[in-house]
C-alpha cells in the first residue's frame, strides 16, 4: 500500500514538472520607441549640411524669442509654451517639436520653475552660428559636427527625434548603418557602443554622432534601463536603419 502510494506521487509530480519543461522560455524585454517629432523636408542634400545641438534655460514665467534653422526641440526640465506662427503648444518632459527654419518662435517657461529645452538642429555650413536667443535664456552649445554629413544625395528627406530605451542586461543589437545620419543624446543610465569591434561606455550627457555607412551596435550590459534620443535624417522611402553594412559600389 506504501509503495502505491508513492507511486502515485511520483506520477503526480512528473505530471506537473512536464509541462513546464515543454514551456518556451520567455522572450527577453524589447527595447521601447517613442516617436518625439517627425517632419518631411523637401529637398536635402544639395548643399553641405550639419548637426548641432544646444541647450536653452529660460527663468520660471519669462519668455524668449528664437530664430533658427531647421530643428526639433525636446523638453529636459520644467514645461515650455511654444508659440510659431500663432500657433501654441506646452511641451512637458519627454515631449518635443519640430520647429522649421526661419520661423520665429516664442518660448515661455512654466511658472513652476525653470525651463531646459534641448534644440537638435540641421543646419547648413553658412548657418552653423545663426542661432539666436533673446535675453534672458541662456544658450549652450553642446555639440556640432566638425565636417558636413557625407553621402546625403538630393532628394526629399524624413527629419525625426525618437526617444529608445533599452532594458537592464539586454545583449548588443546586430550590426547595422544609416541610410542618413543620427544624432544621438544619452538621457540616463549607461550603454555599450561597438565600432569596428571596440565597445565604450556612453554616459548620460554624451553626444554620438553616426554618419552614413558607419557600422555599429548598442547594448545595455547595465542593472538598469538606458535612456537616449536618436535626432535622425534618413531619405524618404529608404528605412533608417539597415542591417549589416553597406554594400559595396562597383
Amino acid at each position: 500500500m506504501r509503495f502505491t502510494t508513492v507511486g502515485s506521487l511520483l506520477v503526480y509530480a512528473a505530471a506537473l514538472i512536464a509541462p513546464a519543461a515543454g514551456q518556451n522560455p520567455p522572450a527577453p524585454p524589447a527595447a521601447v520607441r517613442t516617436a518625439v517629432a517627425a517632419t518631411k523636408l523637401p529637398l536635402l542634400g544639395d548643399a553641405p549640411v550639419h548637426f548641432k545641438a544646444v541647450s536653452v534655460t529660460i527663468p520660471s514665467g519669462m519668455s524668449s524669442s528664437v530664430s533658427s534653422t531647421n530643428g526639433i526641440v525636446y523638453q529636459l526640465l520644467g514645461s515650455t509654451e511654444i508659440t510659431v506662427a500663432g500657433e501654441v503648444k506646452t511641451l512637458n518632459p519627454g515631449e518635443g517639436l519640430f520647429i522649421a527654419g526661419g520661423n520665429l518662435a516664442t518660448l515661455k517657461a512654466g511658472d513652476g520653475g525653470p525651463s531646459t529645452l534641448l534644440h537638435f538642429l540641421l543646419a547648413s555650413t553658412a548657418e552653423r552660428d545663426k542661432f539666436v536667443a533673446t535675453p534672458p535664456a541662456v544658450v549652450q552649445e553642446l555639440y556640432r559636427t566638425a565636417a558636413p554629413l557625407p553621402e546625403l544625395k538630393p532628394g526629399r528627406y524624413d527629419l525625426n527625434l525618437t526617444r529608445i530605451t533599452f532594458p537592464a542586461q539586454m545583449p548588443s543589437n546586430a550590426p547595422h548603418h544609416r541610410s542618413g545620419a543620427a544624432l544621438y543624446y544619452v538621457v540616463s543610465g549607461t550603454g555599450a557602443n561597438t565600432i569596428e569591434g571596440k565597445t565604450e561606455a556612453k554616459a548620460p550627457g554624451s553626444f554620438i554622432y553616426e554618419p552614413s555607412g558607419l557600422v555599429h551596435q548598442w547594448g545595455n550590459p547595465g542593472a538598469s534601463p538606458f535612456t537616449f534620443l536618436v535626432f535622425n535624417t534618413n531619405p524618404e522611402g529608404v528605412p533608417a536603419v539597415v542591417s549589416g553594412a553597406p554594400a559595396k559600389t562597383q
